[in-house]
């Protein structure tokens, strides 16, 4: 089919344009720390640790996308629950504190939103940090951890979102659908292709996961990191299961066909990536009474919708912005401006010279994610259930580990930067032979992992 001959490459030029470049993880990596030093001067975030969450974490962000921070408040070793008052006037003290530095601009705090959130640009970036946010936390290393199962995962969520803000349809302020939902679209997707490509979430968590997030810390994250790791681990060995040969470009436009008439269905149905289903409104009481135009069921906090802010309106613009590109991406004789139209931003659009065919796709892709991806990130890592006490660590544990020798055995790396836990020999020795063989300008230095090479996602090896 030409379609499929002319998406492919168009597709992962694509990729190749959107993914973040080394410099966008090092400028993350400095908004950190010197938000870092912000925090350590405000007298009632004592003993607080600033924790990056989101896209930035589960490596689903583009080079413009947003990052999200939370300020968790030191609570011994349980985990930190402030009410919503204490966290507005905690807030309230980190504007007042960013207020007197350079830098921070476009200052926004929004003390009554569901999260209250405290909303700032640095080296145009736009950044969002919230309080004891733990319920994002969490959710950020699962979907990180759904990149461990298929890598093709990571690849449609950033395709989906550059094609969703080419519509303007991934702006929840505006009442269309925020990145989270964007994401959990293409899971649901994914457990509903035939074969399937991931699970219903219940098999690798069959709680919900936010009920369990009490108590000390670190034996919370432990419990809920161990389980997955061993349900991960038996997914992916199981030698049964029916392997899904798609290519992105079916993938995508299978995603099209399947939300086609996503308007008219969501009347009566709402998406469940927990049980992997479609779900009948009028039989779930969880649901009811149904107030939403689109019901997308938030797998580790429910039943949370996580869709809430679409608009019956935008509803409608969301079902035409599927319907449009379905049509376009199927017409015959295609050429890559055609389908760039539909699927990029112009100046995304402006960046591909590659002609189709000659993809740079496959010299490119494999540097975009840096070694040393997110410091954030290394502890996350799951691999088999037997690697869990060496390779999973949450950053609470990795800060919790270096908190008391920070000035005698580091005193030139800050807290951002040692995070990270320590791979494996194996690893490190392969990382170092990446970073020696590789002029990709695509690589942390090492400056920025804890003076060492840095760790990589398994998803993007």
């Amino acid at each position: 089919m030409n379609t499929y001959r002319v998406l492919e490459p168009t597709l992962k030029d694509i990729l190749n344009g959107v993914q973040p470049l080394r410099e966008d993880w090092v400028m993350r990596f400095k908004i950190i720390e010197e938000l870092e030093d912000v925090v350590r001067s405000v007298e009632s975030l004592r003993g607080a640790t600033v924790e990056p969450f989101g896209s930035f974490v589960s490596n689903l962000f583009t080079r413009w996308g947003d990052l999200d921070i939370s300020i968790v408040l030191s609570n011994g070793s349980f985990i930190s629950s402030a009410g919503k008052k204490r966290k507005q006037n905690l807030l309230g003290d980190v504007q007042k504190a960013l207020r007197q530095r350079s830098g921070w601009n476009r200052l926004q705090f929004i003390p009554n939103a569901r999260v209250p959130i405290l909303k700032f640009e640095n080296a145009s970036i736009s950044c969002d940090v919230s309080i004891d946010n733990m319920q994002g936390l969490m959710k950020s290393r699962f979907l990180f951890w759904i990149n461990e199962i298929d890598r093709r995962f990571r690849d449609m969520v950033l395709l989906v979102k550059e094609w969703a803000k080419t519509h303007n349809i991934n702006n929840p302020k505006a009442g269309s659908l925020n990145s989270y939902s964007l994401s959990l679209l293409v899971i649901f997707h994914f457990q509903t292709c035939v074969p399937a490509i991931l699970p219903p979430l219940k098999e690798i968590y069959p709680r919900n996961v936010i009920d369990d997030l009490t108590g000390v810390r670190t034996d919370a994250e432990r419990h809920i990191t161990e389980i997955c790791a061993a349900n991960i681990s038996s997914y992916r060995s199981n030698k049964s299961r029916a392997i899904n040969q798609n290519t992105l470009s079916e993938l995508f436009i299978s995603f099209l066909a399947k939300f086609y008439d996503i308007d008219s269905k969501a009347t009566e149905v709402g998406i469940c990536p927990f049980t992997g289903k479609w779900e009948e409104i009028r039989s779930n009481t969880r649901w009811l009474p149904r107030t939403y135009a689109l019901f997308i069921e938030d797998p580790f906090e429910q039943p949370e919708n996580t869709a809430r802010a679409v608009s019956a309106g935008n509803m409608i613009r969301i079902s035409e912005a599927i319907q449009t590109t379905y049509h376009r991406l199927v017409m015959a004789n295609q050429n890559q401006i055609s389908l760039l139209d539909v699927l990029v931003r112009p100046r995304i659009s402006r960046s591909i010279a590659t002609p189709v065919g000659n993809s740079s796709y496959t010299a490119g892709h494999n540097f975009r994610t840096p070694i040393g991806t997110s410091s954030y990130m290394a502890g996350q890592h799951i691999t088999t259930h037997s690697q869990i006490s060496r390779s999973v660590y949450s950053p609470s544990q990795a800060q919790f580990q270096t908190h008391n020798t920070r000035q005698a055995s580091h005193p030139n790396i800050s807290s951002v930067q040692r995070m990270a836990s320590r791979p494996s020999s194996s690893t490190n020795r392969r990382q170092e032979n990446q970073i020696n063989n590789s002029s990709s300008p695509g690589y942390v230095p090492r400056s920025y992992i804890q003076g060492k090479p840095g760790w990589r996602p398994k998803s993007d090896q």
